[in-house]
């Protein structure tokens, strides 16, 4: 390390919010250091250090792929030269030991950790780097250009070298654009990124003439171009992006609107950039993808988890699973939702029907050896529609386990039951009625309803009349005595009361609820 180049530092942890903090402990670059990267294991790290060139890392000791004490064995044969912090809790202290034997520097308690003992242990460190001189701490002038764009995204105010940064970038106008590598196939390998950063730079060399850029590489699945060009040149860059977005590639772009201030690529890339990569697993069709090109965005509607179970305990599986498909469909043009609020919808989902068939006596001992497959799947999934494809595949899964319960015969009679109520719930329907049609005694069926249904008959029709009189009360047009003549009730004030009792309030109640809405 040369006089007055600060000490740059990798931290690895599987933990974000530990990543953050120590991120955020001290004023790195007042105190002569640098944070070059984050990884959350071991494997993500060595692959890091090939592109980061870090000089210090500081490591948890348990993690999963590789620990923090594989790391450091590895890490100490092939770069000996790089300083090793260790992290640990207070019962891991076998495995700090073999750490030492490797040649760490120290390490932390995670609950001691702070700004103080960070830093002590960060000079340290730093003073058994030959020749490490730290930088003056109160010029933000000696930073270098790439040590600007770090602190400006991190957050930092920073007083920018206006001479310096434009001999780097001297013209007028910036825009960042964003490679996404992360639904590439291949593993994602220091080598890898370093491959596409070069095809990338040889394409702005030869195709656009009056251009200066800088690239960095905020986490391992990101390439980050900040693009200096004149204004009139613009159109020029989103042509050779688009040029650059070719299918074949299998990568991704995301290109933000242009800024005349260098220090607001902060902003940009939090506000314009970040939120393009993320909108891209809604658009994985859109190579390159840009704030003008977005449709209007739109308000994703609540799903009704409460009519949904009444349709599943009613058996009308069709129309629930119609319910959920077309919601989800919905959703997922919903593209400013959080990825993982779109993929905790589908997760919960996944879980509800399985407790759902469970509880009504379905055998579902399949189901539930496939269902934490469905989790892994959605976590892993790379765009909204593979999402839903995994959704529609643990449907097809649902269906098969339901319909080989109906196919008993005991379960077809319960159904043609069950269907002959839906037609027939708006007449003075009794269960005489329904046991002389199906040729049952009417103590029979009652015994057979229940044992079939897991409620009694009257229960049953009563939850049908009700469900279908709150679409009617949704609706708004008939009044609340003439919905109750429209669902078989004869009596006005039963209806009433059997409305209060399913739903906990009455129909003028309900009705009023759901205009409020």
């Amino acid at each position: 390390m040369t006089s007055g180049e600060l000490c740059r530092v990798l931290i690895v942890d599987d933990e974000i919010l530990i990543r953050q903090g120590i991120k955020h402990y001290i004023d790195w670059e007042q105190e002569g250091f640098l944070v070059v990267g984050e990884a959350s294991n071991g494997q993500e790290a060595l692959e890091l250090i090939e592109c980061t060139n870090p000089h210090i890392i500081i490591t948890d000791i348990v993690m999963p792929i590789m620990d923090g004490e594989e790391l450091t064995r590895i890490v100490k044969e092939r770069y000996p030269y790089i300083e090793i912090i260790i992290l640990s809790s207070f019962g891991e202290f076998d495995f700090v030991r073999s750490t030492f034997q490797s040649g760490v520097v120290d390490y932390i308690l995670k609950p001691k950790l702070d700004a103080q003992e960070l830093l002590k242990v960060l000079k340290t460190a730093a003073s058994r780097i030959p020749s490490f001189q730290p930088i003056d701490k109160n010029i933000d002038g000696h930073l270098s250009i790439g040590q600007l764009i770090d602190k400006l995204i991190s957050g930092y105010e920073v007083t920018c070298d206006t001479d310096s940064v434009s001999k780097m970038f001297p013209y007028s106008h910036y825009c960042l654009l964003g490679v996404d590598l992360k639904n590439h196939p291949s593993r994602i390998t220091g080598e890898f990124r370093s491959n596409i950063r070069e095809k990338i730079e040889t394409a702005f060399n030869l195709q656009l003439s009056q251009v200066a850029y800088y690239s960095f590489s905020p986490d391992q699945n990101v390439i980050v171009f900040l693009i200096n060009v004149r204004k009139n040149d613009m159109a020029e860059v989103i042509k050779f992006t688009n040029h650059l977005a070719e299918p074949e590639l299998v990568i991704g772009f995301a290109l933000t609107e242009e800024f005349a201030d260098f220090s607001q690529i902060g902003s940009i890339y939090e506000e314009s950039l970040l939120k393009l990569l993320n909108y891209r697993f809604y658009f994985p069709d859109r190579h390159c993808l840009m704030k003008q090109d977005l449709p209007e965005p739109t308000k994703c509607k609540n799903f009704n988890l409460d009519w949904f179970t009444d349709e599943f305990k009613r058996k009308h599986f069709d129309s629930a699973f119609r319910y959920l498909r077309d919601h989800v469909k919905a959703l997922s043009s919903c593209y400013t939702m959080d990825v993982f609020e779109y993929k905790a919808f589908f997760g919960n989902i996944i879980f509800n029907i399985s407790i759902l068939l469970s509880n009504m006596e379905y055998d579902v001992k399949e189901l539930e050896d496939t269902k934490y497959s469905y989790f892994k799947s959605i976590d892993e999934a790379r765009t909204a529609g593979e999402t839903v494809i995994i959704l529609d595949r643990f449907i097809e899964e649902a269906n098969k386990c339901i319909l080989s319960m109906h196919n008993h015969p005991g379960n077809l009679n319960m159904k043609k039951i069950m269907e002959y109520v839906m037609d027939h719930y708006a007449e003075p329907l009794t269960l005489t009625d329904v046991a002389t049609h199906f040729h049952f005694n009417p103590s029979y069926l009652s015994s057979y309803f229940s044992a079939n249904n897991n409620e009694g008959f009257n229960e049953y029709l009563n939850k049908v009349r009700i469900e279908e009189a709150v679409k009617l009360l949704i609706k708004g047009t008939a009044s609340i005595s003439e919905i109750s003549g429209m669902v078989g009730y004869s009596d006005h004030s039963y209806f009433c009361k059997v409305f209060k009792k399913i739903k906990g309030l009455s129909p003028s109640q309900y009705r009023r609820k759901q205009n409020l809405r």
